[in-house]
């Protein structure tokens, strides 16, 4: 990942050292494995435990240019910190994969927890604000149009449920990541068995991959990958959204703007939506990497390394664009201005024709056809559209079909906000808010 999206807590679990480190736990866990049964002396076990130290990356390279092959380069380094005669033991039995692809589990376990915490921030962040809004009344709009009434709190608590059903696909995806490996080259423990697998792994605090190839089915990290999408899919509604609003003829909210910050190189007036704007990019980039990782679950047979440039690619930079995500949008929810009486003007610009769904009702309850009801209230909307009068309610009460049936305090009744707004407390306990 380039710097400028890099995140502190991402890149530790990423780089070099840390991969190395989490291979290094995997080859003492082995050797641990094999003198549990009397194949490594106690002498030799104990020179092991004290000399093996994750090898200096530089060093790693450094023989990766001569093996053209990390992890024999890697087992080469950590053979030099353990030194002989002990070094004999490590990577006994085992193949590459059975290293790299359990090493991963343990990453992606980490990785996800990193991005869970940041998940419950953002989720904390947006559900203060639904909190704030609950009631702040504002015009809901389908297609872009003004449709009905409801609360900001409301569009803000189906931000809260989806991060919610978004955490739970995460835990999900952590449980699916979460197995190694260490049945060899093909399978089918032909250097190993069962027994020796399952007492590395439960050192580890891994499950046991049931069936395994060369690596680990890569269904399980596509199920990451897809999950992660999917968070940054949400996030992107989220910003999209906040674009929406933010623009000058809505102006219903928008992103903070500190003092000295510049929107344009050109024209000093200009306050942008850049955060929301970049959020909606790496979603693109998300969802790129999940159809990668959905591209490497068909590989050769037992197994080729097709996903292999693929992964060290994708995973890290997933992960780093989950948790820019996650903090970006925390802080901007946080921070975002909202104009309570800019909803208002919006809401009452047409001129009452978010209401004509109540009004339609109360013609039928007078007992109006509906095809005609419908006609006429339609007729009279497209009369405030077109700006022959300036509301519904006055469209309406000139036509002698309405005042026939209904009285102008029951007209009147229909341009009430109550019944758009009177289940919003119900609607937050079933949230959990």
């Amino acid at each position: 990942m380039i710097g400028r999206y890099a995140t502190r807590e991402i890149d530790a679990l990423w780089r070099d050292d840390a991969v190395f480190a989490r291979w290094t736990r995997i080859e003492v866990a082995a050797s641990e494995a094999w003198h549990a049964r009397g194949e490594v002396p106690d002498a030799e076990m104990a020179q092991i435990r004290d000399k093996a130290r994750t090898p200096d990356p530089a060093r790693v390279r450094e023989l990766e240019k001569i093996t053209d092959h990390d992890v024999v380069a890697f087992v080469r380094a950590l053979g030099e910190t353990v030194g002989e005669p002990a070094s004999r033991h490590l990577h006994r039995g085992l193949t590459s994969s059975d290293v790299v692809d359990t090493g991963l589990a343990l990453c992606l376990a980490e990785s996800l927890d990193v991005v869970l915490k940041a998940l419950d921030g953002l989720a904390h962040a947006v559900a203060t604000r639904a909190r704030e809004h609950k009631h702040t009344e504002c015009v809901g709009r389908t297609h872009g149009v003004h449709a009905e009434p409801t609360t900001f709190g409301l569009r803000l608590l189906g931000w809260y449920t989806e991060l919610a059903r978004n955490r739970e696909r995460l835990v999900q995806a952590r449980a699916q990541a979460a197995f190694g490996k260490l049945s060899g080259a093909v399978g089918n423990y032909s250097q190993t068995d069962p027994a020796f697998e399952g007492f590395v792994l439960g050192k580890l605090g891994l499950s046991i991959e049931p069936v395994s190839t060369q690596i680990v089915p890569r269904d399980r990290h596509a199920a990451v990958m897809g999950a992660l999408a999917l968070l940054a899919g949400g996030i992107e509604r989220f910003a999209t959204d906040i674009r929406s609003m933010q623009r000058t003829e809505l102006r219903e909210a928008e992103e903070p703007f500190a003092k000295g910050q510049t929107g344009s190189s050109a024209m000093p007036h200009k306050k942008n939506p850049i955060n929301s704007e970049r959020l909606c990019g790496m979603a693109r980039l998300m969802r790129g990497y999940a159809l990668a990782a959905f591209e490497d679950i068909a590989l050769w047979h037992e197994r080729d390394i097709s996903h292999s440039s693929v992964e060290r690619i994708a995973f890290p930079d997933a992960f780093h664009l989950a948790h820019y995500m996650l903090e970006r949008m925390t802080r901007l929810v946080r921070d975002l201005r909202v104009y309570p009486e800019n909803m208002r003007d919006n809401l009452e610009r047409t001129g009452g024709l978010v209401f004509s769904q109540s009004v339609l009702g109360v013609l039928l309850k007078a007992g109006m056809d509906r095809q005609a009801a419908y006609a006429l209230v339609q007729a009279a909307a497209m009369s405030v559209w077109e700006r022959k009068v300036t509301t519904l309610k006055a469209a309406l009460w000139n036509e002698p079909q309405v005042r026939a049936v209904v009285r102008e305090a029951d007209l009147e009744a229909a341009f009430s906000l109550e019944p758009y707004t009177r289940h919003v407390d119900a609607i937050f306990a079933r949230a959990g808010l």
